[in-house]
């Protein structure tokens, strides 16, 4: 009967907050992981991306973000005159330019 008693108790329950913190510390890693592989780097290349905006210059090659290539003529403090075709020049906001192709490459297909 002594016997029936002892397996019967409880076994090691732990304090309120080891316990709570056991709880949720899956939930910790996952955050801590999702930060160091998702936010992290996307952070990283937004920065990236409005450094590359901010030193846009006359001359450059820029990509807008619908997808139309064309070099730069003038740079104001928020927009940019790109032109697209011999004579053919739009404003755009540099914030939708979408990447700066370096003039040194050549193309694919050459």
């Amino acid at each position: 009967m002594v016997m029936t008693m002892v397996q019967a108790a409880p076994a090691g329950q732990s304090s309120g907050a080891t316990g709570a913190f056991l709880q949720f510390f899956p939930f910790l890693l996952i955050f801590v992981i999702f930060y160091v592989l998702m936010i992290r780097p996307q952070q990283r290349r937004a920065k990236e991306h409005q450094a590359a905006i901010a030193a846009v210059k006359k001359g450059d090659e820029v990509i807008t973000a619908g997808g139309i290539r064309g070099r730069v003529t003038k740079v104001m403090d928020e927009d940019a005159e790109v032109e697209i075709a011999n004579g053919v020049r739009v404003r755009v906001i540099k914030s939708t330019l979408s990447g700066i192709v370096s003039s040194g490459t050549k193309p694919a297909n050459d």
